[in-house]
């Protein structure tokens, strides 16, 4: 049996639910954007993701490996592809800050995200892992893979997403 594993750090894209941190930053810049008050998206506590202008996140210096899930199905389609089964991280290898999340999305639509965002203890979680951050070096060697989609096209793709469901 021709059993490959893949070890699959944060990937995202436009279908992804928003119950994850990148649509919920991305939503929010996107009704910042559109003028939208009040989201119809809630969040864990049961409350709009998006309300009078602001969202609420938690920890802001949390770091993680943020890719684009089409680039990652294409690493999982190349492990399949091999003579020989094998085992793969597949990552971008970079780690941005929740903070820095915010930055690029409301930076894409123009605005200020120290607008738009504010930190709720409710939401930081009681014990962080550290930064996430994978080495897809095997893959890149084995695989001759490696992601194009880089994270600034990546929030752009989430953002522009958002906006267009919200038009």
């Amino acid at each position: 049996m021709f059993i490959s594993c893949g070890i699959l750090f944060n990937h995202e894209s436009p279908r992804r639910g928003m119950g994850f941190v990148t649509q919920k930053v991305t939503y929010a810049a996107a009704c910042a954007k559109l003028d939208v008050k009040t989201s119809e998206f809630l969040n864990e506590e049961g409350e709009p993701i998006y309300k009078n202008g602001k969202v609420a996140l938690g920890n802001l210096e949390a770091k993680r490996d943020w890719g684009y899930s089409g680039d990652f199905v294409e690493a999982m389609w190349l492990m399949l592809q091999q003579k020989t089964p094998d085992d793969f991280v597949v990552a971008t290898g970079e780690t941005h800050t929740i903070k820095e999340l915010c930055e690029t999305a409301f930076k894409y639509v123009g605005l200020n995200w120290q607008d738009h965002v504010i930190v709720d203890d409710r939401f930081v979680r009681p014990t962080e892992t550290g930064p996430l951050v994978g080495d897809a070096g095997k893959a890149k060697k084995v695989l001759g893979w490696q992601p194009k989609v880089n994270f600034k096209e990546l929030v752009a793709m989430l953002v522009d997403a958002h906006i267009s469901r919200l038009k």
